[in-house]
């Protein structure tokens, strides 16, 4: 169980977001709030649990706290919604789509001398909150990293907080993932999980080890594009840099993330920033699919454990284990499949003496199928999916000097994110901060396009 520590670790964060807003920028403040909160306070249980009220944990209080540091200091700027009609209907989705959930569940599940309750009034306040807490980072960065300026502190941030979690990582390679056992009391997950290869792969003070590796990913995808793109100061720091993380995500041992970092850095020192938009809708749309088309069984499941058998056997094993859990799960879900099952673990398969859950949830999209239906998964992945259409509808019009260069590989880091949530829960505050970020970006480009276009129509009627 967490230790005092951990709890007074998330009472004082509000106090630490309130000093970085009065020390720095908006944007900065925001960046390193939501960063380092996700980085370094304690993993779930350690939570704050008030009655009818989400959990408040690490991954929603940082941004609760920028939010209302936000709000008392600037105020609202603008619209709360995005401006396009399509972000508007997904985001009040995404929110709202709870209230659907819990009306169409309002019975008990029962197996056999087990019983899960139903779903009330208080649930469909507390799943309310819990979206929109889990979105807000999102409305954050759209609000105030709408600028290249604020997209360059973004990549600057990932890769030096990637530096310094390399200082853990390395401790945790060497003598095993014991940092959150000393500083907080607790292991946050299964400890043979972290063995790997022979030895160690660290998890800090994150979920999983798979988590710290894909950051890690993201750290040296940012230093790449910082030394390709980034004229401000010496590249070559940021070279060595992004060789340095290198080296640490080998040594974080997952297949995943090394596979993540050999496709994307080619595409940032080489493509154009179009193209790697482009490529990296490619990457988002086929994790949309995946979903829809393994719900019509066309997803080749045999020939992908094939491929992965000739790899490693381990792997192949592994992954015929997500599949038999993907395919009872979304039988599972084919019961509920609007507007889904609700909380309370009544998406899973219960024993029905023990109680105990005999499913397990990997990925992201089938924990939303299963809790919020396919509308709710509809509403997420679009959302997530939306900022890199609206990039690539802005890019074929605007002249590629007039966009941040930035944008390109934050565009790639998000679709690969979203991938990523085929396999993995790697649903994050991060994630949520590139998303906002990229649609803020797209509709100042929309604003500078339409202003541009105003102007060109007011000089032609002044010459007729």
């Amino acid at each position: 169980m967490p230790n005092p520590i951990a709890f007074a670790m998330l009472a004082i964060w509000p106090l630490v977001t309130v000093a970085l807003f009065r020390r720095f920028e908006a944007e900065r403040a925001l960046i390193l709030s939501l960063l380092v909160g996700y980085l370094f306070l304690p993993e779930v249980p350690a939570v704050f649990d008030l009655p009818l009220f989400p959990p408040l944990n690490k991954h929603n209080l940082p941004a609760l706290s920028a939010f209302v540091c936000c709000l008392w200091m600037y105020g609202v700027r603008g619209s709360v919604l995005p401006e396009s009609v399509a972000g508007k209907v997904l985001l009040l989705t995404f929110v709202l789509s709870p209230i659907a959930t819990v009306a169409t569940n309002g019975d008990p599940v029962l197996y056999g001398q087990v019983g899960l309750p139903a779903l009330g009034l208080k649930d469909m306040v507390a799943l309310t909150l819990q979206q929109f807490l889990l979105i807000l980072p999102f409305l954050l960065a759209r609000q105030f990293l709408t600028q290249g300026g604020a997209q360059r502190e973004l990549l600057i941030a990932f890769m030096v907080g990637g530096l310094v979690y390399s200082v853990l990582m390395l401790i945790e390679i060497r003598l095993s993932p014991q940092l959150n056992l000393w500083v907080y009391g607790y292991y946050q997950h299964y400890f043979g999980q972290s063995i790997r290869g022979g030895g160690y792969r660290p998890v800090v003070f994150l979920y999983h080890g798979l988590w710290v590796a894909f950051f890690t990913m993201t750290a040296v995808v940012s230093a790449f594009a910082l030394w390709r793109m980034d004229a401000r100061t010496n590249r070559s720091g940021f070279l060595l840099a992004a060789l340095y993380l290198s080296a640490i995500l080998v040594l974080a041992k997952s297949l995943g993330a090394l596979i993540f970092a050999v496709a994307l850095v080619p595409c940032v020192l080489l493509l154009s920033r179009v193209m790697q938009i482009k490529v990296a809708i490619l990457i988002g749309a086929l994790a949309v699919s995946y979903p829809i088309l393994k719900g019509a069984d066309l997803v080749p499941q045999d020939r992908l454990l094939q491929q992965a058998a000739s790899i490693d056997p381990e792997r192949a094993a592994s992954l015929q284990f997500r599949f038999d859990n993907e395919n009872i799960l979304l039988d599972r879900a084919y019961r509920k499949p609007v507007f889904g099952w609700g909380s309370w673990g009544r998406n899973h398969i219960l024993d029905p003496v023990s109680g105990n859950i005999l499913t397990v949830t990997d990925g992201r999209w089938i924990i939303v199928i299963g809790v919020y239906g396919w509308v709710g998964f509809l509403a997420e992945f679009g959302l997530l999916l939306l900022p890199l259409l609206l990039l690539w509808r802005e890019t074929t019009v605007a002249h590629e000097g007039d966009i941040s260069p930035f944008i390109a590989p934050l565009s790639l880091l998000l679709a690969v994110n979203i991938f990523d949530m085929l396999p993995n829960a790697t649903l994050t505050p991060l994630t949520w901060l590139i998303a906002g970020c990229l649609m803020g970006y797209a509709e100042a480009l929309k604003a500078a396009r339409m202003k541009s276009g105003n102007m060109r129509a007011l000089r032609w009627q002044s010459i007729l």
